[in-house]
């Protein structure tokens, strides 16, 4: 027996068994609140297959599915439309490429197209084109490795869409936004790019791009062996590289922005053993280095045109690793750049054709009033250059110190300071209508445009959507 207080004797039995009582409820009550959150829990329901869909159309059809969210991986082996509609979502389910086109003659629109794999060697995508002439537009494509990948396709057409690749992985490491390789004649236009690796062009010829937004990227544009690509009214920002040609021939860059290409090899326009290029009305601003040619034009008796483009505020307005004829500058505006003109250690651009540029730093007059100055614009090497030969004077440069050096040696130098580069009539106002190449009288009568007629072009013709 148990006596509880001074009044009641409890057995021992009893007591044991109304803890295990309140125990056990205790425990019901603390489950009681988990158990009633699980049976109002909304059950997330199970994704609809997108593919019998595709199946099921006839050639020609236009597949139009609820709106919801449908599963992926697609592949689409036939000519039809798919519309999204803007309310239909495919969801690779993080595995190999979303949308997959085999077929020639396919429209995709109005998708939103989500978690491809994340295979590089796959190169997974949320779209992939391996046919000629399809139209992808309208779509959002967000988190895919790859956005839109262009595999031995000609004559495609890829037009605002919105595309980024994985946010949870390095720069370096992403994929392109838009990759074409070994595809000619395809048309990319008005798509919004960011947050991918590159856009790439690759073993291909005749592409137009136009009116493109790419910014947050590795490269905004990469040529590797293209040929005859036209580019033009797009915007480039905040990439480590707006431009890069290698190895291209023939390529057209007009009317483009290209800024804030920052870091240690920011660079607005790279040109790399690259030929017969032709570079018209762009803005390079706020850039490491504006434009940079490394052993460029590399064919011989080729040039590279360069005229009236605006290349201001960047630290290097033009870098040469290296002295070739070919390159043509006319009619372009140098402002406000940190140094206008910057070489190799010991090199200079002499064999570079210099006429009627806008130097902001030119120190001449204009007394017959003529828009030309009197006396030509010279660059010199003095010791304001010093960095360019000696690497570790850059350390100094803008200082002080090397401004002091660079004075005295103007006012009486010991010998005759290289020539760096002349432009025979600099302009003496900003306000000019430049030239175009193909109405220079210099230079050969050609049509460098994207219709030009080439033992390059595609025998093939080509042939677009037009509609919007």
């Amino acid at each position: 027996m148990l006596r509880v207080g001074r009044s009641r004797a409890v057995s021992a039995p009893l007591v044991a068994g109304a803890l295990v009582i309140a125990a056990a409820g205790l425990i019901v009550v603390r489950q009681a609140p988990a158990a009633h959150a699980a049976q109002n829990a909304t059950v997330a329901p199970l994704l609809e297959p997108l593919q019998p869909l595709i199946d099921a159309a006839e050639v020609g059809a236009v597949v139009t599915p609820a709106p919801g969210r449908y599963t992926g991986p697609v592949v689409i082996s036939k000519p039809v439309t798919l519309d999204g509609r803007g309310k239909v979502v495919v969801d690779g389910g993080g595995k190999g490429t979303v949308i997959r086109v085999i077929a020639s003659g396919v429209t995709v629109q109005n998708l939103e197209v989500l978690n491809s794999g994340d295979q590089h060697n796959d190169i997974d995508a949320g779209i992939r084109l391996e046919g000629d002439s399809n139209v992808v537009k309208d779509n959002v494509i967000d988190g895919c490795l790859f956005g839109v990948d262009l595999q031995k396709a000609s004559r495609n057409v890829v037009r605002r869409n919105r595309i980024t690749s994985k946010a949870d992985v390095a720069l370096g490491v992403k994929g392109d936004a838009i990759r074409i390789w070994y595809g000619d004649a395809n048309r990319i236009e008005d798509n919004v790019i960011t947050g991918a690796r590159d856009l790439v062009v690759w073993y291909s010829k005749d592409n137009v791009i136009t009116g493109n937004d790419v910014r947050h990227g590795r490269y905004g544009l990469h040529f590797m062996y293209d040929k005859g690509s036209f580019v033009e009214g797009n915007t480039f920002a905040h990439n480590l590289v707006g431009i890069s040609m290698m190895y291209s021939v023939g390529i057209v860059l007009r009317g483009n922005r290209i800024f804030h290409a920052l870091g240690p090899a920011g660079t607005g326009i790279g040109f790399k053993e690259s030929s017969d290029a032709e570079i018209f009305g762009n803005e390079v601003l706020y850039n490491a280095i504006g434009l940079a040619f490394d052993i460029t034009p590399f064919e011989p008796e080729t040039t590279t045109r360069v005229y009236g483009n605006r290349i201001a505020f960047n630290d290097i307005g033009v870098s040469f690793l290296s002295d070739r004829p070919g390159n043509i500058f006319k009619d372009n505006l140098f402002l406000s750049n940190a140094q206008q003109v910057a070489m190799s250690r010991f090199e200079r651009a002499a064999q570079a054709v210099w006429q009627r540029n806008f130097w902001d730093d030119y120190e001449g007059f204009d007394r017959d009033r003529d828009g030309i100055g009197d006396k030509p614009f010279i660059m010199r090497s003095y010791a304001d250059r010093l960095w360019m030969d000696v690497p570790a004077a850059g350390f100094f440069k803008g200082s002080p110190a090397l401004a002091a050096l660079d004075f005295i040696e103007r006012l009486a130098p010991f010998s005759e300071p290289l020539k760096l580069l002349e432009d025979g009539k600099p302009r003496v106002s900003r306000d000019f209508t430049p030239m175009r190449p193909d109405d220079d009288p210099d230079l050969a009568k050609a049509n460098h445009g994207p219709a030009a007629e080439d033992e390059g072009k595609s025998d093939t013709p080509m042939v677009y959507e037009t509609d919007d």
